[in-house]
């Protein structure tokens, strides 16, 4: 908005741009006629957005009989659709050009780093994780360690630094909205790095950052068992408890990032701690006094296969879990809440245990499911980040085959 508070022309173009690409990249191919009706904008604004896109080569038409993806970037000149063109037969179909720059996910945790590369339909090209020497390495070595990550990401799916147009780095971390990081704990003091400033300087990219589960919600929303929920909570469970909220469709961070934060459940009774399921499943079913000697997965295995012990682990999992759960539907009321994380293949087991016990300690019982996204949640989340800055800011990025 302008200082008047009306919105400009040029305003007015991004945000028609926006609509476009969104849903260009959600469809193989799309009419003028498909597009009025996705974005509800008017007849001349499809052309004008489709005008500007051709242009600046983010988008191509199809020739008829041509098969979508047949079209390189740029392929039809500029100028080309006139008023009236998107009348008549055949209807002018046009396609996203998917591979006219990238976007890099990050998941930055405390021992390990994965960095994927996605092209601009959300298809992932390139993976690659690397670990950390150590929880306290200097910034500097964190920062090689992230660098080397989407260094390998990207020779992987075949392209360069330069063809780079976003980055989002996920950081088990509250970040505000202006990608700040909170460092009243020192945990979290471990991600504020200069993460932002390393990469711009030695690649030149707009890196963004956010909390991991809040990037979690955006890919669970996107991609997992939440497609299309608007009151939505996913909740990162396997060493720590932390909460990405969604809330008619809008993600929130809070004052300073700290929504969805779990340290409030020390206080909850019953459960005493934001201790993720993994951690307690290695806790519980090790001897009284002895450390842990096998992997939560196990734990989960031996279960399914009828140990009593183990058994009873996903007992006293189901009431915590549960507890865990009601605090938040009462808090936030969601439709659906999500298990999420590298546990969330295992958790399936809980499932009924949580759900019976759920109303005995909240009115507002939502639907609760496993996420399918599994340990990649939080990069999917990282490419859904980064293609909506993409998006939004189409018309301010040069693609780098027209650099």
């Amino acid at each position: 908005m302008n200082a008047g508070g009306a919105a400009t022309p040029q305003m007015m173009r991004r945000v028609n741009a926006h609509a476009a690409l969104a849903f260009l990249r959600s469809t193989e191919v799309a009419t003028g006629t498909d597009l009025m009706a996705a974005t509800g904008l008017t007849r001349a604004s499809v052309i004008a957005v489709c005008e500007d896109l051709l242009r600046r080569g983010w988008i191509s038409e199809l020739d008829s009989g041509r098969e979508p993806g047949s079209l390189k970037a740029g392929s039809l000149k500029a100028g080309s659709l006139k008023p009236g063109s998107l009348k008549g037969r055949p209807a002018r179909r046009f396609e996203l050009n998917p591979r006219a720059g990238f976007v890099v996910g990050i998941d930055i945790g405390a021992a390990t780093t994965t960095a994927v590369v996605a092209d601009l339909r959300g298809t992932i090209v390139g993976k690659a994780s690397r670990s950390f020497r150590s929880a306290e390495i200097p910034a500097r070595e964190r920062i090689d360690v992230v660098n080397q990550a989407c260094g390998e990401a990207l020779a992987e799916a075949g392209t360069s630094p330069a063809a780079v147009l976003a980055v989002t780095a996920g950081l088990a971390a509250p970040v505000d909205r202006d990608g700040n990081v909170l460092l009243t704990k020192q945990f979290w003091r471990k991600f504020d790095v200069g993460l932002r400033t390393a990469l711009a300087e030695r690649h030149g990219w707009t890196v963004l950052l956010e909390n991991d589960a809040n990037l979690a919600a955006l890919g669970e929303r996107w991609r997992g068992s939440g497609v299309g929920v608007n009151d939505l909570v996913v909740i990162l469970a396997s060493e720590r408890m932390g909460a990405g909220i969604i809330e008619s469709g809008r993600l929130l961070h809070g004052h300073s990032g700290a929504a969805g934060e779990m340290g409030y459940l020390d206080m909850i009774e019953g459960v005493g701690s934001a201790d993720g399921i993994a951690y307690l499943a290695r806790e519980w079913f090790a001897r009284p006094g002895e450390p842990p000697t096998v992997e939560a997965r196990e734990v989960f295995a031996a279960a399914a296969a009828g140990d009593p012990a183990a058994a009873a682990v996903m007992d006293r999992l189901a009431e915590r879990v549960a507890r865990v759960i009601a605090s938040v539907a009462i808090m936030a009321n969601p439709e659906q809440v999500v298990l999420g994380g590298a546990v969330a293949d295992s958790v399936g087991v809980l499932l009924p245990g949580i759900v019976e016990r759920l109303p005995r300690f909240t009115a507002t019982v939502p639907r609760v499911t496993a996420s399918p996204l599994g340990d990649s949640i939080v990069t999917v989340g990282a490419v859904r980040h980064a293609l909506d800055y993409v998006e939004a800011h189409a018309l301010d990025l040069e693609l780098p085959a027209r650099a």
